[in-house]
């Protein structure tokens, strides 16, 4: 079944949330005419990508007691750390653990949303009901204390680990939006075409109705990548994520723990990594808000 056959009802559009295919021209204009978001989106990608394939060819710098905290040098551009190992190297190997994190954490808690809150909103009763329950259970508990207070006792040896216990808490507030969204897309004439031809619950979910989300779901993804982020950096700073290998949150701990703060020569070990975390967040921020003003015509249609 297709919506094209109804063109007069565009579900997408009077839900607020257009088919994706439609806009690679409308993208392409919109950052053009967004400053933020082209510059947002470059640096996103940008950072991401260089995560991800720097670390195959750079080198892990060894330490060194006599370089503890150097400071900045044309050797060194961003100093050394506490342990003598170069602090701008030591950046460019630390983001593919973020990354992956981010990416996979978001990829687990926009999963269990979409799934639990999509099957709530269409077979309603008991099941609504009760994945209404358990939303509202986890949205009255802090999401940071319970993070916390379950890193003190679940065994995180990899970032994968942590990726899993970031998505298993992070689905409650996207839950809430899929059900209204399935709750209005699944009245529209395609999807109660869908049902008289007798297609099963799941094709009519999977085919007919998250298709129109997909925009929606794309931004909430890339801003679960950002909340994904500072609960591990958070968690690394308390010293309760792994401390293994390398990445910017280890970095932060290293620096805060081994007493960068007090000395001069320091301050880059520690401002470093914070800033590059800073920049990766604020870049994804702009790509969401831009996207989000492209993809919603009510919000287009307020910034005209």
């Amino acid at each position: 079944m297709s919506q094209t056959f109804f063109p007069s009802d565009d579900p997408a559009a009077r839900a607020g949330v257009p088919q994706t295919g439609r806009h690679g021209g409308r993208l392409r204009t919109a950052l053009r005419s967004s400053i933020t978001g082209t510059v947002g989106g470059l640096v996103f990608l940008l950072m991401c990508l260089a995560a991800l394939i720097l670390p195959w060819f750079v080198e892990v710098p060894p330490a060194d007691s006599n370089l503890v905290y150097t400071p900045p040098s044309a050797e060194y551009p961003l100093g050394t750390d506490a342990d003598g190992r170069d602090v701008f190297t030591m950046i460019l190997l630390g983001g593919r653990d973020v990354i992956i994190v981010s990416v996979l954490s978001a990829t687990v808690s926009t999963g269990i949303a979409v799934v639990l809150g999509a099957l709530a909103a269409y077979l309603r009763g008991w099941v609504d009901s009760l994945v209404i329950q358990l939303t509202d259970f986890m949205l009255t508990i802090p999401q940071f204390a319970l993070l916390v207070v379950l890193a003190a006792y679940v065994r995180m040896d990899s970032p994968v680990m942590l990726a899993l216990l970031l998505g298993a808490l992070g689905w409650p507030g996207l839950l809430r939006a899929v059900r209204a969204q399935v709750l209005s897309l699944k009245e529209r004439e395609y999807v109660e075409a869908a049902r008289i031809v007798g297609l099963s619950t799941p094709v009519i979910i999977g085919r007919e109705i998250l298709p129109n989300m997909a925009s929606y779901l794309m931004i909430h993804f890339i801003f679960a990548m950002t909340g994904a982020t500072y609960s591990m950096v958070g968690l690394y700073l308390l010293g309760l994520a792994p401390m293994t290998g390398i990445n910017w949150g280890i970095m932060i701990n290293n620096a805060w723990a081994k007493g960068a703060l007090f000395f001069t020569n320091a301050a880059w070990s520690i401002m470093a990594p914070l800033l590059v975390v800073s920049v990766l967040q604020l870049s994804a921020i702009w790509f969401a808000r831009t996207l989000e003003q492209l993809l919603n015509p009510r919000l287009a249609g307020q910034q005209q």
